[in-house]
């Protein structure tokens, strides 16, 4: 490339960047609060220039990708290849990953214009838009993906401590209190539910074994689990995950406790599986209008058979169960179990109609004074931890019911840490 071609994006370069931060030469000359202001900046910057490298993808699709062909679906290379070449060749990247940016740049441009107009101010990071558009890339209803988009708009501006997962997860609860989708997709994923024990791969003296349970039921289990693999001694020779296996089977077995075998004769945990153990909680976490929901009766069984038309083809496939039709008002907010994972509204009301545990949590309230004392109250330490979910730090995961809790500065209340 001349020189002469070069120019005009040497000027675009120099007119993004004087934006008044220290560049790389005058950082050394600056103080700690001019770099920290820098990191910040700059990181604002780095995002509004990949939401301009987006659009610019965007809109070289709209030119190129339009003008199709009926006979399109016999082609060896349609447009959409062709274009990912040159998006490749412009970037210097692989053809895949050109591939999945053009579906990026397509789906902020035209599916969530809200989302990348911040992002378009460098108020959200890359990673972020992308993880929104993934994540809401099944809405079709378009009433349902521009209250997602609005709503996601503003809310995103805190999702950047978050970790991937919490990340995943608070987008997933706007999508599912907004899509009427959602709710089909989780009657599917419900009616899936199952337990498979492949009894035909036993030749090891193992056999290998997956299913799908309720999120709640998954974290009973998972816990559960947990603790049977603890109330061993420290000289049993099994590895947590295979202390795990054994405290399964043990269950199925009608054991309470998983049987040490560490082969001491005083071994303080017993070689006998008969002690009671101590009860398992999972606290779900839900606001006070998701608990008037009802159940849904379509969750479990098999979906309703369609009507076959006398004309219909033999080989036709079947259509999928049709969305549900969209509420006039938004669904209440999903429920969330303390150590991760989203409950929503139909199978809250599941648990609840099986007996669940429904403890209010009380607000200590927005002007109110702090608790004497360096603990917090049994009531405050509640609800603070209800209210983090995870420790406080960023893009940590742990469950707030497993971290300590500290203060913020003298006056505030505690957080998770």
């Amino acid at each position: 490339m001349s020189d002469e071609t070069c120019r005009p994006l040497l000027l675009v370069f120099e007119s993004m960047f004087d934006c008044g931060l220290p560049d790389l030469d005058s950082l050394p000359a600056v103080n700690d609060s001019m770099v920290a202001m820098a990191i910040t900046g700059w990181d604002r910057v780095e995002a509004a220039a990949a939401a301009r490298r987006l659009g610019a993808i965007a809109e070289l699709v709209a030119r190129r990708v339009e003008g199709g062909s009926p006979e399109r679906g016999q082609w060896s290379c349609d447009n959409w290849d062709a274009m990912a070449a040159e998006v490749a060749a412009a970037q210097g990247i692989s053809h895949g990953k050109a591939s999945g940016q053009m579906y990026l740049a397509v789906a902020l441009r035209e599916r969530l214009p809200q989302v990348a107009a911040v992002f378009a101010d460098g108020m959200i990071s890359a990673r972020l838009a992308a993880s929104i558009a993934w994540h809401t890339d099944l809405i079709e209803d378009a009433e349902a993906l521009r209250l997602v988009d609005k709503t996601l708009a503003q809310e995103a501006l805190r999702f950047g401590p978050l970790s991937a997962a919490k990340t995943a997860q608070a987008i997933e609860a706007v999508v599912d209190q907004y899509d009427p989708g959602a709710l089909r997709r989780t009657r599917q994923r419900a009616r899936s539910r199952e337990v498979v024990i492949d009894s035909a791969d036993q030749d090891s003296g193992t056999a290998p074994m997956w299913g799908r349970l309720y999120a709640t039921d998954a974290a009973v289990l998972d816990r559960r689990l947990m603790q049977m693999a603890h109330e061993v001694c420290e000289d049993d020779p099994r590895t947590i995950a295979q202390r795990r296996a054994d405290a399964l089977g043990a269950l199925a077995a009608g054991a309470e406790r998983l049987a040490c075998e560490c082969g001491n004769t005083d071994c303080p945990a017993g070689a006998e599986g008969t002690a009671r153990h101590a009860g398992v909680v999972v606290n779900v976490i839900a606001e006070a209008s998701g608990l008037s929901s009802e159940p849904d009766p379509h969750m479990s069984g098999e979906p309703t058979p369609r009507p076959i038309a006398p004309d219909a083809p033999l080989m036709q496939e079947p259509h999928p169960e049709p969305d549900p039709p969209a509420a006039l008002i938004p669904k209440p907010p999903p429920a969330l179990i303390s150590t991760g994972g989203m409950v929503p509204a139909p199978l809250l009301a599941e648990l609840i109609r099986g007996g669940a545990t429904i403890r209010p949590v009380d607000h200590p309230g927005a002007c109110a004074p702090a608790e004497p004392g360096y603990r917090p109250s049994a009531g405050l330490e509640r609800f603070v931890r209800c209210r983090d979910l995870t420790c406080r730090f960023p893009n940590c995961d742990r469950p707030a019911e497993y971290c300590d809790l500290d203060r913020e500065d003298q006056m505030s209340l505690a957080v998770a840490v």
